[in-house]
């Protein structure tokens, strides 16, 4: 259960660390644009909002890498708990105020990672 739960923690930090890149970079392009479905118009005037997104998005990937390093079932476990439980309430959250579709992208993976963990 220890690989599932570093295999399901990686793949959500890989996630964030996704979704980073797209808001704080390609948010006014072609690509952020349509991963979020923006208009063009939209996308510009909110860009400082999305960048501000996105590094929220990269501490929570960077939390779940320091807890992979310090061991998913030792030291490491405590932060794991943390930052996913991070990544779930965000995900519920933008699920209520955003886009259904977040609960699935976000907090769903985040939730599996989280119960691997604990299991483990």
């Amino acid at each position: 259960m220890q690989m599932v739960a570093i295999v399901l923690t990686a793949l959500v930090a890989l996630l964030h660390v996704y979704i980073l890149v797209l808001e704080m970079f390609f948010w006014t392009k072609p690509m952020g644009r349509k991963a979020f479905g923006l208009k063009p118009d939209f996308a510009e005037q909110s860009k400082a909002l999305a960048a501000n997104q996105g590094l929220y998005n990269g501490f929570l990937a960077a939390g779940l890498a320091w807890g992979l390093i310090q061991g998913a079932a030792g030291a490491g476990k405590p932060w794991l708990v943390f930052f996913l439980g991070c990544v779930i309430v965000a995900g519920v959250f933008g699920a209520a105020t955003a886009s259904k579709k977040i609960l699935f992208v976000q907090a769903l993976p985040g939730a599996l990672a989280l119960a691997a963990v604990l299991l483990s």
